[in-house]
């Protein structure tokens, strides 16, 4: 991984922002994710991350960081957060923010227990394909307190399949249509492309069934996406 996630954070936090990340997938064009937007505070967030926020409590684990944004707002809050992801670039801007506990880790390497986990801006993501969601699953309920919960996003990307008459025109033969190979480019360099997971609320529901981890509905947003809580 050359990092460009964390080229472009520190770009930004250092005040040399003269372009955005440029994103894309085997199935999507390339758009623009804009290097502010990573930096927004709570009022510029998204429902659903708002109120994975007002939910959080305890200690508090924030999955792939970011800028910060999350773990800042909590730790304004008054709450212990640690803020881990294995972006270098993003743990170094989350810390020049103020984020007091960082560190630079996947999440199955996180061996600590937790009141509240975060995995925010599609956290399903972060388990690449359907393969590997047991596994994920099964390390993070391996993190919670006896009450503890999981705070987890994603979206069903089901309409990018939709044609113009309302059908779908999906490969029933290849893997889960939420898999998908993610794109990133910065300043004309681009980063090793990486898998990236979409999931549909029954899917996560299903798979958190298979490893006896309760999974409710929260919040459904206004793309499809959806917020769920799961629990022990």
């Amino acid at each position: 991984m050359k990092d460009l996630f964390g080229k472009a954070l520190l770009d930004y936090q250092n005040g040399n922002y003269t372009e955005d990340l440029m994103t894309s997938t085997h199935i999507s064009d390339e758009d623009s994710l804009p290097l502010p937007y990573l930096f927004r505070d709570f009022k510029s967030m998204p429902k659903l991350e708002q109120e994975a926020l007002k939910l959080s409590k305890g200690e508090i684990l924030d999955v792939g960081c970011g800028a910060g944004s999350h773990s800042l707002y909590l730790q304004n809050k008054g709450l212990k957060v640690k803020a881990i992801d294995v972006s270098q670039g993003a743990i170094e801007v989350s810390k020049l923010r103020g984020v007091t506990h960082t560190e630079n880790k996947g999440l199955l390497e996180e061996t600590e227990q937790f009141d509240t986990i975060l995995l925010l801006m599609n956290g399903t993501g972060i388990f690449q394909e359907t393969a590997k969601i047991s596994q994920y699953l099964q390390h993070l309920k391996s993190l919670l307190t006896a009450n503890g919960q999981i705070l987890i996003d994603s979206s069903d990307i089901k309409y990018m399949y939709e044609d113009e008459d309302g059908g779908f025109w999906m490969d029933m033969n290849a893997g889960y249509y939420g898999e998908l190979d993610y794109f990133l480019s910065y300043k004309n360099e681009k980063e090793t492309p990486m898998k990236w997971l979409y999931l549909d609320f029954d899917t996560l529901k299903l798979a958190c069934d298979t490893v006896d981890l309760k999974c409710e509905l929260v919040l459904e947003g206004e793309h499809y996406d959806y917020l769920a809580r799961l629990t022990l």
